[in-house]
């Protein structure tokens, strides 16, 4: 897994701070970004966090890039509604020779791991078989038409990789490049930085967050799972920590 920050607003608690702060004065916006100096932005930014007011947050932005995660995690990301994503398409690259993550349970399982890369293999095959079977179909059905070898050849592989990845499992790798404001972020961290969170969302989320805290310590200050700031939501399934939970992420304030 590797998670980036390949981009953000720039100075985001400064124009958090202008964007509260108007809400209560009457001074013109030049001169309200002139009066901010940082130790009246983090004072500010750092009340914000405290009450919960979260509105001001979403005029800063942060784009991430996601590698070396897989299917099952992205599925679970896009369920996010408020962000932009783009994401490698199965439809126009090729997964010949896939990679494919393993999680760690079967990992540090002998017998479940030979049964997990088993398998792996022979999903390759069969995807690889597929994709040559319908590219020589199509390649003959579109030459047959009148397309030129050369034409033929590129719509044919692309028509028939687009289908073969029917049979591609949601342990394959994938790369996916995110962006979400900074409240959609907070709602994030609540829900996947949590214990019950599959691992490997969780571990993507707990890096998106120590990045995010690398630019905007104080606007980040309180985030992480709902159980931080409140009692656990999770009811009858909570994990039962959050003592260690709180103890953990104010640690790594």
């Amino acid at each position: 897994m590797n998670v980036t920050l390949i981009a953000h607003t720039p100075d985001p608690e400064k124009v958090v701070a202008s964007a509260a702060k108007l809400c209560y004065s009457s001074s013109d916006v030049q001169t309200l970004m002139d009066n901010l100096t940082p130790e009246k932005v983090d004072s500010f930014v750092q009340m914000l966090a405290s009450y919960g007011h979260e509105s001001p947050v979403e005029h800063v932005s942060f784009t991430f890039g996601i590698e070396g995660v897989s299917r099952s995690c992205t599925h679970q990301l896009v369920r996010h509604r408020i962000a932009s994503y783009s994401q490698k398409s199965q439809r126009y690259v090729s997964e010949k020779g896939f990679e494919y993550i393993t999680p760690p349970a079967i990992a540090d399982d002998p017998e479940a791991l030979s049964r997990f890369e088993e398998t792996m293999a022979a999903v390759s095959d069969a995807y690889n078989d597929l994709a040559d079977l319908l590219e020589a179909k199509h390649t003959a059905a579109l030459t047959e038409a009148g397309k030129t070898p050369e034409e033929a050849a590129k719509i044919a592989r692309k028509a028939a990789i687009e289908d073969a990845r029917f049979v591609l499992p949601n342990a394959c790798e994938t790369k996916i490049i995110v962006t979400m404001n900074a409240r959609t972020l907070l709602n994030f961290f609540h829900h996947r930085c949590c214990n019950r969170a599959q691992w490997e969302i969780r571990a993507v989320a707990q890096e998106m967050l120590r990045l995010c805290r690398e630019v905007a310590p104080t606007l980040f200050s309180h985030a992480g799972p709902s159980c931080l700031n409140g009692p656990c939501p999770e009811g009858a399934m909570t994990c039962g920590r959050i003592k260690e939970m709180r103890e953990r992420y104010a640690s790594k304030k």
